[in-house]
């Protein structure tokens, strides 16, 4: 026979689990809640914007262009070269940074809008005040370094970085964790709870006899109480008020 399943039933059966579900998904958030506020250390950014203008020198050069395309596409060149080892090792001396070229890019993140002549220096550290020193360093080490491995003056520092800009941290996203591991927990409880109700093969209604049998049902025989104990604890209780009846006949028989 072909079981089919009505709206009555999914919510007879999320209503029949629902402190299942319940329990499932706000274990689900408090577990996301410990490990994003106790167990994930806070990440803070600090950005500079970088200008590349019309270049400054008196040089015969590629670069000595008033053309505003031409700028645009040194973005790119210059987006690959504020990551190259020269610059960041002079970042890391004049900073006395202890740690290596290698990790100093993976904090750093260069960033360009098209047809522009302006990218944004990004960088994300454990500390606002550790992000923001950085970045600064980085763009002052590859402004000078444009200047003499280019030889064009045309880099422009427009907006440094911040500390008091920098105090909010970007990540743990806690807003977005939380909302996951509800959705997350949601979905997997009812899927448990549909799951439950499928391999749950007692019978409880009729409604089962029938779906199984697919016969119907012709009667129902009511639950029958035994009357025997009852009745028992009645004979019981005549016994005992008998025998204080004799009881007493008999002490007044003594006395006469």
């Amino acid at each position: 026979m072909e079981e089919t399943i009505s709206l009555k039933d999914i919510f007879a059966t999320l209503r029949k689990r629902l402190v299942l579900i319940v329990t499932i998904t706000l274990l689900a958030v408090m577990v996301s809640a410990g490990v994003t506020f106790f167990l994930m250390t806070p990440k803070y950014d600090a950005s500079t914007q970088i200008l590349v203008n019309q270049s400054n020198t008196n040089n015969t050069s590629l670069y000595q262009t008033n053309s505003v395309q031409t700028n645009v596409q040194l973005v790119n060149t210059y987006s690959v070269i504020i990551n190259n080892p020269s610059v960041l090792n002079l970042v890391n001396k004049k900073l006395n940074l202890d740690m290596s070229a290698g990790e100093l890019k993976g904090m750093l993140t260069v960033s360009t809008e098209q047809n522009s002549q302006v990218f944004t220096l990004t960088a994300e550290t454990d500390s606002p005040a550790q992000s923001a020193k950085i970045v600064n360093g980085v763009a002052s080490a590859f402004k000078s370094q444009v200047q003499k491995v280019m030889n064009v003056d045309n880099v422009s520092i427009l907006s440094p970085a911040n500390v008091a800009s920098s105090i909010n941290p970007v990540k743990p996203k806690a807003n977005i964790n939380l909302a996951i591991a509800f959705v997350v927990g949601l979905m997997v409880s009812v899927g448990l709870a549909f799951l439950l109700e499928y391999m749950d093969n007692t019978i409880k209604t009729e409604e089962d006899i029938e779906k199984i049998l697919d016969l119907p049902v012709l009667g129902v025989i009511s639950e029958i109480k035994d009357s025997r104990e009852p009745s028992n604890a009645h004979s019981r209780s005549a016994a005992h008020t008998t025998g204080r009846h004799q009881a007493r006949g008999a002490g007044r028989v003594e006395t006469k």
